[in-house]
């Protein structure tokens, strides 16, 4: 790795604004350019707009553009020791790797925020930084905030500590996924999709795939570097996505769509169990163990009894993990068929544009000849309606068979 930036892919501008905005912060630190919250001001807020840096930032961009990549390389340019990202020093790595002491990162477990894990947050990110030079907070997925949360960080990104700086991603500014009140005193950060070919190099060069398998992943998956990486590496995720686009075949009949919806719930369910099992399980072993589980001594047997309450709890977090498991599985499989109907849209407008999915151009082609421009617009519409219906918390079943419907009917 060069520097911090080194991951982050196909976003060369939003790269420069970052690396600006860390050498100004370094100056400050330097002490050329004392921040105002040192003499009991608001901190980086007061920073000279030109230097490029404030105290709160948002990332937006479409799945995949690397809004969380984005987020920790900039804290990690934060936190350098030598300058603003050389990606060697511990300031960096221990950023990078989740373990600095004054980095902060929330990932919901479940489908949002709640206000007391935010109040929670606030309170330890108004402590002084140990290491003496920013105390950074990273929210992932910051649409997710409920409205409460939300308010609670509003107070702490008016009234800023002097040395905590407030990093959010969300999709887009729009208000449904950040206030407007704290869109307004955040600096945006607009990330794009990457280009296949940025993500193939990416997936060649630090994860040591065949060129060929990369190009490959790298347009099935969208511009999506993690899931480029899973498709190159899991046969299982290749599977998957093969029944995904198998799907517009088995399309013959109403019975035949109330199947196909049954078919890709259950693999989307079966998807979401394997991924939290292993967590789960040692979520659970670790409370177990903490609580006195396997003790001899006295009181042991009274300290489990009186643990179930904990035990609950968690289960609760473990059920909330697993339903976003479910939902962000299901919405995979939702983008992989969006992007079957686009290739059959762009085929049947004879569009001079690669396919997304190579492996199944000839299907697509065919549907293009059969649906005509008109039918794949109408199918590509279905599913995207379906993805904004679970995101507005219809039953993922019930959206997923009107989408089926629809994809039969045409």
């Amino acid at each position: 790795m060069t520097d911090v930036f080194g991951d982050l892919v196909g976003q060369d501008e939003a790269v420069v604004t970052l690396r600006r905005a860390a050498s100004a912060a370094a100056l400050l630190r330097a002490g050329e350019a004392a921040p105002a919250g040192d003499a009991g001001g608001a901190g980086p807020t007061d920073v000279d707009p030109g230097a490029g840096m404030t105290h709160a930032w948002i990332f937006t961009g479409p799945p995949g553009s690397g809004r969380s990549v984005a987020a920790r390389a900039f804290a990690a340019a934060l936190q350098c020791v030598h300058g603003a990202g050389c990606g060697h020093c511990p300031g960096c790595h221990t950023t990078l790797a989740g373990t600095h002491a004054d980095v902060r990162l929330v990932v919901p477990d479940g489908l949002s925020i709640g206000v007391g894990e935010m109040r929670a947050l606030v309170l330890r990110a108004a402590s002084t930084p140990s290491g003496g030079r920013w105390q950074v907070v990273i929210i992932e997925d910051a649409d997710r905030l409920t409205e409460a949360a939300g308010n609670a960080l509003l107070k702490a990104v008016e009234e800023p500590p002097p040395r905590t700086i407030f990093l959010l991603c969300a999709p887009s500014t729009h208000p449904d996924d950040v206030s407007v009140t704290i869109r307004s005193r955040c600096r945006v950060v607009p990330l794009r999709q990457p280009p296949a070919g940025a993500v193939a190099e990416v997936l060649v060069r630090r994860d040591g795939i065949d060129p060929d398998v990369a190009q490959w992943a790298a347009a099935a998956a969208q511009g999506h570097v993690g899931r480029g990486r899973r498709l190159a590496r899991d046969p299982e995720a290749r599977q998957r996505r093969d029944a995904v686009l198998a799907v517009p075949r088995r399309l013959t009949g109403v019975g035949a769509a109330f199947d196909a919806a049954s078919a890709l719930i259950e693999a989307a369910e079966a998807e979401a169990a394997a991924s939290v099992a292993e967590a789960d399980e040692a979520e659970r072993s670790a409370l177990q163990t903490a609580l006195g589980a396997g003790g001899t001594g006295r009181g042991a047997a009274g300290a489990m009894r009186g643990a179930a309450g904990q035990l609950k709890e968690l289960e609760k977090r473990q059920k909330s993990r697993a339903t976003r498991a479910q939902r962000d599985a299901l919405d995979r499989a939702l983008v992989d068929l969006a992007g079957f109907y686009r290739d059959a849209l762009t085929m049947a407008l004879r569009a001079p544009v690669a396919p997304v999915h190579t492996d199944t151009a000839t299907l697509a082609g065919a549907g293009a000849q059969k649906w005509d421009a008109e039918g794949s617009l109408r199918r590509l519409e279905a599913v995207l309606e379906c993805r904004a219906a679970i995101g507005a918390n219809v039953k993922p079943r019930i959206a997923v068979e009107a989408m089926m419907l629809s994809l039969w009917r045409g």
